[in-house]
């Protein structure tokens, strides 16, 4: 069997525990296991013999077991073990007198003391890795690490000479080369050989083996509940070894050599070894190129060599078990780079693609439809939105199609830029469609649109339609649609069914673009009967900074709204410490006064019922987990991932929060943090409060049915519910005038772009407005902090620099939120521009001479898997 990465791991790990742990962490093929990359590196661990010792320095030495023994604790349950050690032979290869120091380790278990026992048994050879203490006078090392080292036949020699100069760096720091025991001539003393009978299983074969493991960088990755780094960090060398990997790449620059550090064959009772992979069936030089067949590199040769860059199997090697830090952070960049030519190459070739196509022309015509909706309008347009009217305008004149994003703020003005897009379609005897991401949202845009219309001659026909529709009204929009009669059509994701036709489409306009793929617009490209391309405009109010923009949506011309229309007054964010009963009061208190005055109020909340957290795995979520993060996102909204694994629908459903900001510890464990606020829960503790007496509330969630939620949604806009407990199902498109207040529970655990989208849905009337943000953060903390940036800031641009420079490349739209799982993992956005632009250079140099990539076939395959893993094309850290 030929492993690939896409050979999943359940065929290769024995261990099904760990299959299924690493599957909650996004982890399912080889390629996903090598991708999934440490979040940071060990700092090498010097070698020091026991005299050489600093209290709270970590060091590492090679030692005898002299005396053990195990002393039951009686002031408390458990067990301790002592173990004596006396590095003697070691120490006189750093020339300074042997000495003598206590391990001890305590436990409750008595397994777990019986298996140390075992293995730290009078007369064992050793390799010791610790902080240093002092305990009645006495060194002692505190739950070290320990490597056994099996016994040395006589005569053989591990070689304690090679100490002395690898050691030879003043303070005897490990100096990271490949291997700096390698040429040791003196023998180390046979260790005790193994008792009569038993087998046991030891750590390394020499303690030349066991000294370079423990003092070798290591990298350490977000690790969960189910499994720690170190049981991620021995998966994925065992995946490597079977790959054909013997040896860790040298600092050369070259995948193996007869100096590098050994990767030790893995265990059978956890990597199922395949037919004929012996541990010493394999040489160094053979198993590097079978590493190399293994894992192909994606760069092309001549790109590679011009910016010195690692092949990516030697990458892969130096990152997951590097020699150094330097070479790690080699490693990296490589990766990173690699990302950033993929991506523009991908960019590059879908607007090269667009530009071959052929749409229909929709010049302006002379008393257009366009220009009587514009003066019919009871305002007038700002400078933003006819200059991009005006652009629009040309580019829909055009016999190729348009492929334009539209950016603008949350109440800019972007649904009157694209209608009067589509009446200029509609004049050139077109069909317009109009594609929203939910229900509720796309007959809003129904009904604004067929009021803005109806006064307009001849008659506009505007067609809703809906997965949820009654079967008879959905046939009759699909007949009206296939009619090709010109029109606008409002479409949710029911456009892209097989059943939708219409023959005479000449634009499409979806609104929050972060909400549909690229083979989803695809679908609608494909509608056309005549083979022409619609032309395309995608608008998304989520905010982007200009150099993220200009780089992701680099398939894409780009324009942005950045004023608002007249009469909008900005909202009064206020931060709230959930803990400071009085502020919360005075607070409920000025929203039943803003409820008896006419007005509504949103109430916010990331999960649907207290029950939800428990399924997902009692730990919020992570949109960057998996990334996720990965994130997991690094790195939300209708496909969010749920703590750092694929979500299902229901638990998408269930928590809107997009949580880019899971903390870790420093073993890359995920820190607990309090569960997160329920809508039932909220709901039913707010309608008890005196504040809230004789208030009708309604809630909505992701669950509710396409009929309930716009029943809901109209007895909120009409009063008779005026407070509305929700997820995060609102943050799109819901327009309700009245409303005046939201109030937002776990803001510390959202996205400053979400929040801001959030903070968006009221002010949308002209009235004085407020959005409260419930937090527990610490004070002083980086959540305290973010919060601060929405508090004091309306800007989106603004807050989402702010956002990408927390929590890195972000997922800013997010390839959580775009239900798509990112191939990137290492790029960002603004600190790499300058790399960016160069793969940028390099890739177009590269598809004038290739343009269908012939002659880069693995380079082909990685676009395809970035085109269908990157929907939005954008990046997730």
């Amino acid at each position: 069997m030929s492993i690939t990465m896409g050979t999943t791991l359940a065929s290769l790990v024995t261990n099904k525990r760990r299959v299924s742990a690493l599957k909650s962490l996004g982890i399912v093929t080889v390629g996903d296991a090598l991708t999934y990359y440490p979040f940071r590196v060990t700092e090498p661990v010097p070698l020091r013999a026991i005299r050489e010792a600093a209290p709270g320095q970590q060091m590492a030495f090679a030692a005898v077991i002299r005396d053990m023994r195990v002393v039951p604790m009686n002031a408390r349950r458990g067990y301790r073990l002592e173990a004596t050690v006396d590095d003697a032979d070691f120490a006189r290869s750093r020339r300074v007198p042997g000495s003598t120091a206590r391990l001890t380790f305590f436990s409750y278990r008595k397994s777990y003391v019986d298996w140390v026992s075992v293995r730290l048994r009078a007369g064992t050879s050793v390799v010791v890795s610790g902080m240093p203490g002092e305990y009645m006078g006495q060194l002692q090392f505190t739950h070290p690490e320990i490597l056994t080292v099996a016994p040395v036949p006589a005569g053989a020699g591990a070689g304690l000479e090679g100490y002395a100069r690898g050691a030879a760096s003043g303070n005897g720091a490990f100096a990271g080369s490949a291997d700096p025991y390698a040429s040791a001539q003196s023998a180390y003393p046979p260790a005790a050989t193994a008792p009569s009978g038993a087998a046991l299983k030891y750590d390394a074969d020499t303690v030349q083996e066991a000294l370079t493991r423990v003092c070798r960088p290591r990298p350490v990755y977000h690790a969960s509940s189910r499994i720690s780094s170190e049981h991620i960090h021995e998966t994925i060398l065992g995946l490597l070894w079977m790959m054909g990997a013997r040896t860790s790449s040298t600092p050369d620059g070259q995948l193996a050599g007869a100096g590098a550090a050994g990767i030790v064959a893995p265990a059978t009772d956890t990597i199922a070894v395949q037919n004929g992979e012996e541990k010493s069936g394999t040489t160094a030089e053979s198993g590097a190129e079978a590493l190399s067949q293994s894992i192909p590199d994606v760069l092309p040769e001549s790109v590679r060599k011009a910016k010195n860059l690692m092949h990516r199997a030697e990458a892969f090697l130096a990152i997951h078990d590097p020699a150094s830090t330097a070479r790690f952070k080699e490693a990296i960049e490589t990766l990173r780079y690699e990302e950033a030519f993929v991506s523009q190459v991908s960019l590059l070739k879908a607007r090269s693609h667009a530009h071959k196509s052929v749409a229909h022309s929709c010049p302006l015509v002379t008393d257009s439809l366009r220009d009587q909706f514009i003066a019919s309008l009871p305002f007038s347009l700002t400078a933003g939105q006819q200059q991009v009217i005006h652009d629009i305008a040309a580019d829909l004149a055009h016999d190729w199609p348009m492929q334009r994003l539209l950016q603008g703020e949350v109440g800019s003005g972007k649904t009157v830029v694209a209608l009067a897009a589509m009446l200029q379609a509609v004049d050139a005897g077109y069909q317009a469609v109009l594609v929203a991401p939910t229900q509720v949202l796309a007959e809003q845009h129904a009904e604004t649109i067929g009021r803005m219309v109806e006064q307009l001659k001849p008659a506009i026909p505007v067609t809703l339609l809906t997965g949820g529709m009654k079967l008879a009204a959905r046939r009759k929009a699909l007949a009206a649609a296939s009619s090709g009669e010109p029109g606008i059509i409002v479409a949710t994701h029911a456009a892209f069914s097989k059943t939708f036709q219409a023959p005479h489409l000449a634009l499409v306009v979806i609104d929050e673009q972060h909400r549909f793929g690229v083979e989803q617009r695809e679908s609608l490209n494909a509608k056309t009967d005549d083979g022409t391309t619609p032309h395309l405009l995608v608008m998304t109010a989520t905010p982007i900074p200009r150099t993220a923009a200009m780089t992701w949506f680099g398939d894409l011309d780009i324009s942005w709204l950045t004023e608002l229309p007249g009469g909008r007054k900005p909202i009064r964010t206020v931060v709230v410490n959930e803990a400071d009963a009085a502020t919360m009061g005075r607070m409920f208190a000025h929203i039943r006064a803003r409820v008896d005055a006419g007005e509504r109020t949103y109430i916010v909340c990331p999960r649907i019922d207290a029950d939800d957290e428990e399924n997902e795995g009692g730990s919020g979520v992570s949109a960057a987990a998996g990334s996720a993060l990965g994130r997991a996102a690094a790195s939300g909204s209708s496909a969010r991932t749920a703590a750092g694994g694929r979500a299902t629908r229901a638990a998408a459903d269930a928590i809107g929060i997009d949580d880019p900001y899971e903390t870790f510890d420093e073993n890359g464990e995920t820190v607990a943090r309090p569960p997160l606020h329920a809508v039932a829960e909220i709901a039913d503790r707010l309608q008890k409060l005196p504040q809230f007496q004789g208030i009708r509330f309604a809630t909505l969630t992701g669950r509710d049915k396409d009929d309930v939620k716009t029943q809901v949604m109209a007895d909120f806009a009409g009063g008779e519910t005026p407070i509305l407990v929700s997820t995060t199902v609102i943050e799109v498109g819901v327009d309700v005038k009245q409303a005046s207040c939201i109030v937002i529970f776990d803001a510390d655990r959202y996205g400053l772009s979400q929040l801001h989208q959030l903070r968006g849905r009221v002010g949308r009337g002209g009235t004085n407005s407020w959005a409260f943000l419930i937090s527990r953060a610490e004070p002083g903390s980086p959540a305290e902090q973010r919060l601060e940036v929405i508090h004091h800031s309306l800007d989106g641009a603004e807050i989402a620099q702010a956002d990408l420079e927390f929590r890195g490349a972000g997922d800013v739209l997010g390839d959580a939120q775009s239900g798509g799982k990112s191939s990137l993992k290492l790029l960002r956005v603004v600190k790499d521009a300058d790399m960016i632009a160069d793969a940028r250079t390099r890739a177009g140099q590269l598809l004038a001479a290739d343009p269908e990539l012939a002659g880069e076939v693995q380079l082909a395959g990685a676009v395809l898997d970035f085109t269908r893993g990157n929907e939005t094309f954008l990046t997730s850290s």
